[in-house]
């Protein structure tokens, strides 16, 4: 596995493996890999020749007084986690490297980075475009693979490649789990005992909706009070957000559900680590069946 810190360096590996004709897959990370990194990297061995991976904590999508300097940084041993996975890249730039002296361009995605994270975090998905933009431009890939857990970051991912006709396709892979439920994610590591057994509160609240829909519930309201009824069984945890959003658009969803509609949380727990405690994104994508003929409408 080749280690990459330069951006010019990393454009020309990927100019000399396109002109052999490979094909490039682009897995963008933070570091702190865990399962469901590697469930990435796995999808694009599967899909592509060269797979390069990405690891930068990147400044400009944290806020004031979010964990930008407590985030995680283990890179030896996500260098060694990368080999066991067969990586072929690995591209870790530093901050001046991927933002020099005097930057001033930023990327944003208007509507999809407005609601559910974007409400809370206000410059975090400009962020969050402005990099994911840097990254294709310096790996050139075919194909960028990531979570479906982040998705909202998908949405606008997808969007951002759309909107300006980026040569890339962008690939969502299912959300890695742990054995209770709780969304693999680096900082579940924060969680103390308590709250990290209260956190697999998301996961049965997003069943219980995905139950209710399969059984025909279809009004929004009711959904959504079943959804806080599962979340309120968990004293730890402070609801930021519980929506149900349109899945391609992420406008807000009419009061009775009639095609895939995103529900999405976000709940935070306290942590001893933040006094702004440690915060959980979860989400699923409700597929409610067609009403029978007559029907719509009715209780």
């Amino acid at each position: 596995m080749e280690i990459v810190r330069e951006v010019r360096a990393l454009q020309a590996r990927a100019d000399a493996e396109r002109a052999a004709g490979r094909r490039l897959a682009l897995v963008p990370t933070m570091g702190a890999l865990h399962e469901g990194h590697v469930a990435l990297v796995a999808e694009a061995r599967r899909r592509a020749d060269v797979v390069v991976v990405s690891i930068f904590v990147n400044p400009t999508q944290f806020g004031p007084g979010e964990d930008f300097a407590a985030y995680p940084r283990p890179f030896e041993a996500d260098a060694a986690r990368c080999r066991e996975a067969g990586v072929d890249v690995l591209f870790a730039p530093s901050a001046e490297a991927m933002y020099p002296a005097g930057f001033q361009t930023f990327v944003e995605v208007e509507r999809i980075a407005k609601p559910l994270c974007g409400a809370s975090r206000p410059g975090h998905f400009r962020g969050v475009a402005t990099v994911v933009t840097k990254l294709l431009l310096a790996a050139k890939p075919h194909l960028a693979l990531f979570g479906e857990k982040d998705y909202q970051q998908l949405a606008l991912i997808r969007r951002l490649v759309l909107d300006l006709g980026v040569d890339v396709e962008i690939v969502g892979v299912p959300t890695a789990r742990e054995p209770d439920g709780l969304a693999r994610s680096s900082r579940n590591v924060f969680l103390g005992p308590e709250a990290r057994a209260q956190a697999a509160a998301l996961r049965r609240a997003l069943r219980a909706a995905e139950d209710a829909v399969a059984a025909g519930e279809r009004d929004a309201g009711g959904l959504l009070a079943g959804v806080r009824r599962e979340l309120a069984k968990a004293p730890l945890a402070e609801v930021d957000y519980a929506e149900l959003r349109d899945a391609e658009t992420l406008d807000p969803a009419p009061a009775r559900l009639a095609g895939p509609t995103l529900l999405a949380l976000a709940v935070r727990f306290p942590a001893a680590s933040s006094p702004r405690g440690v915060r959980l994104i979860d989400n699923t994508v409700l597929r409610p069946r067609a009403a029978p003929a007559g029907r719509e409408g009715s209780p």
